[in-house]
């Protein structure tokens, strides 16, 4: 989880978009991907890239680690991070900060649990997931 929000670190940043970063880590343990937040495009969120380098079978029964809860709603494009992680089989998703209501509403957790994704929550760290947001946080 600390890489996770140390990699959000790396975001460029935005008034429209949380920074974020994401870990995929397969039923072995062993770290498959990761990405941040418009890594490579302006629309990119973190779940997002890690899951474009990380497609197949590995992913099966994985764990995505994610600083911020993943979205349920999206404006930027259809498909969101809880659509992408629940059909890459992904079998849990743990995050350190819920998303706040600023651009969409935090669904990803509730949406994740009704497709039978255990969803873990570490609100300890949610102050450094916090951190590279500060600028959006402050209005």
């Amino acid at each position: 989880m600390r890489l996770a929000c140390e990699l959000a670190r790396r975001c460029p940043p935005s008034e429209t978009a949380f920074s974020v970063g994401a870990v995929i880590v397969g039923a072995d343990g062993h770290e498959i991907a990761r990405g941040f937040s418009r890594e490579s495009d302006p629309h990119d969120h973190a779940e997002e890239a890690a899951l474009a380098r990380a497609a197949g079978p590995a992913l099966a029964g994985g764990t995505v680690y994610s600083s911020l809860e993943p979205c349920g709603e999206r404006k930027s494009r259809p498909l969101t991070c809880t659509d992408r992680i629940i059909a890459a089989g992904l079998a849990r998703v743990v995050f350190a900060w819920r998303e706040p209501a600023l651009f969409v509403p935090g669904t990803g957790a509730e949406r994740l649990r009704a497709h039978g994704v255990e969803v873990v929550e570490m609100p300890a760290l949610a102050g450094l997931a916090r951190e590279p947001n500060a600028h959006l946080l402050g209005r």
